[in-house]
Parts: C-alpha cells; sequence; structure tokens
C-alpha cells in the first residue's frame, strides 16, 4: 500500500521535493474542489422559487465541470507519483471551504456560499500555481491556471449575475 503524502518514483524530469509539494498542493484543490462539487449538487437538488428551472440546469452543468477538474487534478497528483485524496472522510480534513447547514437555504444563500467557496478555491489555486510554476512544474501550474481558475472564475460570473438585485416584474 502506498501512504499518502508518498510518491512513486516516475522519471518525470521533476525532482521528489517540486512532486511533493505539487501533490501536496494539488490534494487541496482537489479537497476543495470535490466539496465545491458537493455544494453544487446540494444545491441543484434543493433549489427553489421563481428562477428554478434556469438555476437547476445551471447548478447541475457546473456540477458536471467541477467533477471534470476533480479527476484532472487527482490524475495529476497520480502522474506526479504520489497518492489523490479521495475517501470522503479525508477530503473533509482537508478542505477549507465551511461546511453548509444540513437544511435548503435561499437562493441567494445558496448563491453566495458557491461564490465564497469559488474565492477560496481560486485564491488557493492561483498561489499553487505560481509557486508549483517557480519550482519547474509547468504541468501542475497549467493545470491549476488552465482548469481551476478559468473554470471558477466563468462559474462566478453565472452566479454573481442571478444576485443582481432586479425586480421579476416591473411597474
Amino acid at each position: 500500500m502506498q501512504a499518502f503524502g508518498t510518491l512513486n518514483h516516475l522519471p518525470i524530469g521533476l525532482d521528489h521535493d517540486t512532486r511533493a509539494y505539487s501533490c501536496l498542493r494539488l490534494n487541496r484543490v482537489l479537497a476543495d474542489t470535490q466539496i465545491l462539487y458537493s455544494l453544487y449538487k446540494k444545491h441543484h437538488w434543493l433549489v427553489r422559487g421563481a428562477t428554478f428551472a434556469s438555476l437547476h440546469l445551471m447548478l447541475d452543468k457546473h456540477a458536471e465541470a467541477q467533477l471534470a477538474l476533480v479527476d484532472a487534478l487527482a490524475e495529476r497528483v497520480q502522474s506526479l507519483g504520489g497518492v489523490a485524496v479521495g475517501d470522503p472522510r479525508h477530503v473533509a480534513e482537508l478542505t477549507a471551504v465551511p461546511r453548509p447547514p444540513d437544511g435548503v437555504e435561499k437562493v441567494p444563500a445558496m448563491l453566495s456560499r458557491l461564490l465564497a467557496a469559488h474565492e477560496t478555491i481560486l485564491t488557493d489555486a492561483r498561489d499553487a500555481a505560481a509557486r508549483a510554476s517557480a519550482r519547474g512544474d509547468e504541468g501542475s501550474a497549467d493545470l491549476l491556471v488552465s482548469g481551476v481558475v478559468r473554470t471558477g472564475e466563468a462559474q462566478v460570473w453565472f452566479l454573481a449575475e442571478h444576485l443582481v438585485d432586479t425586480p421579476l416584474v416591473e411597474g
């Protein structure tokens, strides 16, 4: 069994310390991304109100994009010789995204919670990308920027547009 936090040697042109650091940072982003995926699915199932149909579809589409990132992040950790965090209990220990309440929140609270989770991930992903790049791990930096950051920024834009205070009926 390979223990979490250890590395298998893979001849990919990166030294042990660089690969270990990237695995550590990628696993943190991976844990947060798994939680964000779960938040999207929770809100997809529980969204209510006048914008139900459009939000229901959008939240599911965003969840699918996050699930693709989960897979890409986990595969990157494995390709560096590490062990990707996969157990939900371990994910809960590593994540920086706060746990939501168990019940159904109002839609603005759901969207605000998703925005806050994105900001946590985007901040960490940018820092991790810069540090991975400085260590010569352009593969991890590229995944973090072109995958996590670009996807997250687009999703934030769509979520934030739903929080605009516009009356449903004028006059």
